[in-house]
């Protein structure tokens, strides 16, 4: 399902917040896939949630079956990995200690006290045990590193759980603020409502020659009336606060318009974003406050290098067969910049009083991001402790004639041949052989 997530487009955050943004958003995922699929079958994958994957039921449903699967796993798991590291058998028969198996060897002439010293040097930690004038002394070292799969297993339930709590609980949308105008950051009436303010924007160079090398936003955040937070954000440097975190995304063109009634009352006094685009142009809408009209918006370049916007009104009359409206078209206007002009067949007039910048901004808050991290450290520090941190393992077997069998025992990620040997060759050098004894050559350790 997550490959499903990330291959086919999903909605955008903001697309959940009103009717009519889902429908906006949704009639982008329709110009994307109708053509390649065809409606019908795009109309099927909406209602099977397919466009917002991350946030469906059945995403959510398999998150619920995979931590359950990871929790039974790690339960079963657990007693036989305890029993592994906390159950040691000190006496092993004789057989354990034959010569010609792997991993083994036997010295004459070391002594218990010897190979207590040596053992500790090579940081085992030892537990000792007699029977019948035979002496064991067992090496442990790194006795519970199997027990780190734990953390392991607990990182990736963490990871998991980060996932459900950002995606119930979390917030990713897009807004779109012009230069000197405010925008709601959560649904009106949400308890310590944020309130984001593009006090300026810049590109340098960007509008003058079609290349920026950097854009920023002097954001101002307010909350319950009051600013508690100001930056100058850019690309990979946003604002965090109130549990979200503001980033520099995109920007665009955006006209300052002037609408005003037969009587010289203004309808709409704001600015308009430019943020689609047409033929190549910036294009944008608008909705008349208190008609029937809505406005669409293209900005051209003239030939003396000044802004015309082409604005063509229209008028909802109706639907069609497959439910889309029916516009009808009325007479354009081309304005520059200070220039006002009545709309035909309508009661009001347009005016443009300036062009100006938007920003996008993507806020995004995610509760989850603390499991996140949580998860992380477990997970490296199981992975880390696992094979950093092998387990090591010595028996010793002291004869009542003198001779000491080892036998050595070690995780597969442990470089058997040369740590054995070392142990082997400061056995060697702490034999003491008597003068009328011939020295007892040690067998050579058999790789596993």
């Amino acid at each position: 399902m997550a490959v499903v997530g990330m291959t086919i487009r999903q909605l955008p955050g903001f697309a959940f917040r009103s009717v009519s943004d889902y429908q906006t958003a949704m009639a982008a995922i329709h110009d994307r896939y109708d053509p390649v699929f065809g409606v019908g079958v795009v109309d099927v994958l909406e209602r099977l949630q397919v466009f917002r994957i991350f946030s469906s039921t059945w995403f959510t449903l398999g998150l619920i079956i995979l931590v359950v699967s990871i929790v039974v796993c790690t339960l079963d798991r657990t007693p036989r990995l305890w029993r592994q590291s906390y159950e040691i058998r000190v006496v092993q028969p004789e057989p354990f200690f034959a010569p010609n198996l792997p991993d083994r060897a036997v010295i004459g002439g070391v002594g218990a006290d010897a190979v207590r010293a040596i053992l500790r040097r090579h940081h085992f930690k030892l537990r000792e045990a007699e029977v019948d004038g035979t002496g064991f002394i067992y090496g442990d070292r790194h006795q519970y590193t199997k027990m780190a799969t734990l953390l392991t297993h607990l990182g990736l339930i963490t990871f998991l759980v980060a996932a459900v709590v950002t995606s119930v609980f979390g917030d990713e949308q897009g807004l779109i603020v012009t230069e000197g105008d405010s925008l709601t950051v959560q649904p009106i009436g949400t308890p310590g409502l944020l309130v984001v303010k593009n006090y300026a924007f810049d590109a340098p160079g960007f509008f003058e020659t079609g290349q920026a090398t950097d854009f920023t936003t002097d954001l101002g955040v307010f909350q319950d009336g009051r600013e508690i937070a100001r930056k100058t954000i850019r690309v990979n440097d946003p604002l965090s606060v109130g549990g979200y975190t503001f980033h520099q995304n995109g920007f665009g063109p955006a006209i300052r318009m002037l609408i005003s009634d037969a009587a010289g009352r203004p309808l709409w006094d704001g600015s308009v974003p430019l943020d689609g685009q047409a033929a190549g142009l910036p294009y944008g809408t608008l909705s008349v406050p208190g008609r029937d009209v809505g406005l669409q918006l293209l900005l051209q370049r003239s030939s003396d290098k000044t802004g015309v916007v082409l604005i063509v009104p229209y008028r909802i009359t109706g639907e069609d067969a497959d439910g889309n409206p029916i516009a009808e078209d009325l007479p354009p206007l081309a304005l520059r910049a200070g220039t006002a002009s009545p709309a035909e067949g309508t009661d009001f007039s347009v005016g443009i009083r300036s062009f100006g910048e938007y920003t996008l901004l993507i806020a995004k808050k995610d509760p989850g991001q603390g499991f996140v991290w949580t998860a992380f450290a477990l997970l490296i520090s199981g992975i880390a402790i696992t094979f950093y941190l092998p387990r090591r393992r010595i028996w010793t077997r002291l004869s009542p004639g003198g001779d000491l069998a080892i036998v050595n025992r070690s995780d597969r990620y442990v470089d058997v041949e040369r740590e054995f040997g070392r142990l082997l060759d400061d056995l060697v050098a702490a034999r003491t052989v008597p003068p009328t004894a011939a020295p007892t050559t040690p067998a050579a350790p058999t790789p596993a």
